[in-house]
């Protein structure tokens, strides 16, 4: 940081100012990130179950300048749900990372495998995201084959009580 040399003292009026344009500037900013990653971009692929199925599954390849999709889906608070990355066949790379992304904006997942395994926290639309490691990556085409279990609530009460 610079030193700062002030000649006269500030009134209290330019410190309150200054201090108002402090915190709208730091308040603009955090809302500016936490609306780029919780908005739903009309960009995310859905992901559908056929009738009666309770897994599905998404293939996908990220392009060597590509580091992330998303997908959407629904569901209902209380159900139990597996996500699982496993590597794609044919590609040099695998995008392992995922990261589900509840209603409420809150994240959970890892890299490589099971990335999410549980009860769904609430009723709403569920973001899941698919991204390379960019710490071990060569730049090349990465694949994933993601399996989505989502068990109907009755037959999650069990697991989820």
């Amino acid at each position: 940081m610079l030193p700062i040399t002030i000649k006269k003292p500030l009134s209290s009026a330019t410190v309150f100012i200054v201090s108002v344009l402090s915190m709208t500037m730091v308040s603009l900013a955090a809302t500016a990130a936490v609306t780029n990653t919780n908005s739903t971009s009309g960009n995310d692929t859905p992901i559908r179950f056929a009738k009666g199925q309770v897994s599905t599954t998404v293939t996908g390849k990220l392009n060597p300048k590509q580091n992330e999709r998303w997908y959407q889906f629904s569901a209902t608070k209380g159900q139990y749900a597996i996500i699982n990355i496993t590597p794609l066949a044919g590609t040099t790379e695998t995008a392992n990372v995922g990261v589900l992304q509840m209603p409420n904006g809150t994240q959970d997942g890892t890299k490589g495998g099971i990335i999410y395994q549980g009860c769904l926290p609430a009723s709403g639309k569920y973001r899941l995201r698919m991204a390379r490691n960019l710490m071990a990556t060569e730049g090349k085409t990465a694949g994933y084959t993601t399996e989505i279990i989502i068990l109907p609530k009755y037959a999650s009460q069990s697991l989820c009580s």
